[in-house]
């Protein structure tokens, strides 16, 4: 039974993340929103209560006159019934420096603490703690009556008590109703979470059928935030199979074109044929051959897997040029074109590519090899590289045999036949091809080597 795969390292769960945010900005929201309301409505119940302390208070003020000695009184009485109950929690007076105070029956033997040295034009409304047990809400006036000269200090004072539960039970509904308003909003996070990420759940499954074998691709509609995702996963899902259809490929024509090669060497040497010897090492150079030519080919595919192959033509030239220029020192090499030049390929196979195209152009060229890289410009998808030499060509019905696996026009120099199937078979892994011509300038030879540019990132 196969091993369960390790687990791959995370950065912790995306739902938990979301719902996190979720919650934070919740918390903060409500909070804020509640202090503000709580502030908001605190204060409308405070003025209302003061507003109706005002009221008492210019009654008071309307109903006040001075009498024969001096005195104030009310020429009619106030109206609410509890300035005549004793400590009913609302309680009015009047001071004046000179006087005795004018208290209201409800303060009974107590009196309000009121400072005269100093003149309220305007009501002046504060708490108050001198009556223990019960907090004041007081509001005063600075007067002076008709017919006196003294400065009367007018107050109106009532218990807190009325206001402080009107905010305790406003403050109780906000806390309550804030508890269960955020609750709901995180239900909806939780739940929106939840539905929203639904697609990747899905994915996850389409991805464990086709692990299982129920499946090859994720075609099931998703949304189009998912959709990219999708692509690229089919896309790398065809991608694997291509590779692993090519490594079929390679491994079934790596068996047949050593099958041949030791079925000989096998007749041979049951036969005990006199030329076994020179019939190995003849068969043994084909398998050698067929190996080289397949462990290229591998060694590009494996390259080409990683999707970031990226290499500067002008400077692969230059090697290629320095190191064949050794080997053929008569030949003279030129070389044109685009120095920035990218192309979608690993070095090491462009490399490969043009040392055997440029040593091929020096091998069986005249003397003069010529090199332009980018030779087109103006094509946003590929580039194109011409090696051209002034030998003697190849002829057009030859052109497309000469790609063949040990196909060779010139036997008379050293080979083995493989370097320009190794061109074409590695070009057409990048999507690129190469094609043969003739040259216009020098008239022989011209190999066009197109590559795909590298990809703008936008």
């Amino acid at each position: 039974m196969p091993e369960a795969p390790a687990r791959a390292p995370h950065t912790g769960s995306l739902a938990r993340r979301m719902l996190l945010i979720a919650f934070a900005w919740i918390t903060v929201l409500l909070l804020g929103g509640g202090i503000a309301l709580d502030r908001t409505l605190s204060g409308l119940v405070v003025r209302n209560f003061d507003e109706q302390l005002g009221y008492m208070l210019t009654a008071m003020v309307a109903s006040a006159e001075i009498g024969p000695d001096g005195e104030v009184f009310f020429n009619r009485p106030l109206g609410d019934q509890r300035f005549l109950e004793p400590n009913s929690g609302l309680y009015w007076q009047i001071s004046g420096q000179g006087h005795e105070d004018f208290p209201s029956r409800s303060l009974w033997d107590r009196t309000l603490k009121l400072r005269n040295d100093h003149f309220d034009t305007e009501p002046h409304v504060y708490d108050s703690d001198q009556f223990e047990g019960e907090r004041l809400r007081v509001i005063e006036r600075s007067v002076i009556l008709p017919g006196s000269n003294t400065l009367w200090q007018f107050s109106v004072a009532a218990s807190r008590g009325e206001i402080d539960a009107q905010i305790r039970r406003i403050r109780s509904i906000l806390v309550w109703s804030f508890v269960v308003l955020g609750l709901g909003l995180i239900g909806m996070a939780s739940l929106q979470t939840y539905y929203g990420l639904s697609p990747l759940r899905r994915v996850r499954r389409a991805i464990q059928r086709m692990r299982e074998g129920g499946a090859a691709r994720v075609d099931e509609p998703l949304p189009l935030e998912v959709q990219p995702l999708v692509v690229e996963l089919n896309w790398l899902l065809e991608h694997s199979e291509r590779q692993a259809e090519e490594a079929r490929t390679h491994a079934g024509n790596l068996a047949h074109a050593l099958k041949t090669p030791l079925t000989v060497v096998m007749n041979a040497a049951t036969a005990k044929a006199d030329d076994l010897a020179d019939t190995v090492i003849r068969e043994a150079a084909v398998m050698r051959r067929q190996v080289d030519h397949h462990l290229a080919r591998a060694r590009a595919v494996g390259r080409r897997a990683t999707g970031l192959s990226r290499a500067t033509v002008w400077e692969s030239v230059e090697a290629v040029e320095r190191a064949v220029s050794r080997l053929y020192p008569k030949v003279r090499f030129d070389m044109d074109g685009n120095k920035e030049a990218l192309v979608a390929i690993e070095r090491q196979d462009l490399d490969e590519i043009l040392g055997n195209l440029i040593e091929n152009a020096a091998k069986y060229g005249g003397g003069s090899v010529f090199i332009t890289v980018d030779a087109s410009p103006l094509d946003p998808k590929y580039c194109d590289i011409w090696v051209e030499d002034d030998g003697m060509g190849i002829p057009e019905e030859a052109r497309e045999r000469i790609f063949d696996r040990g196909a060779r026009l010139d036997t008379g120099k050293p080979g083995t036949g493989l370097g320009l199937a190794i061109v074409r078979d590695v070009a057409e892994l990048y999507g690129g091809s190469v094609d043969l011509g003739e040259s216009e300038d020098l008239g022989g030879l011209q190999t066009t080597l197109r590559l795909p540019r590298v990809a703008v990132a936008r």
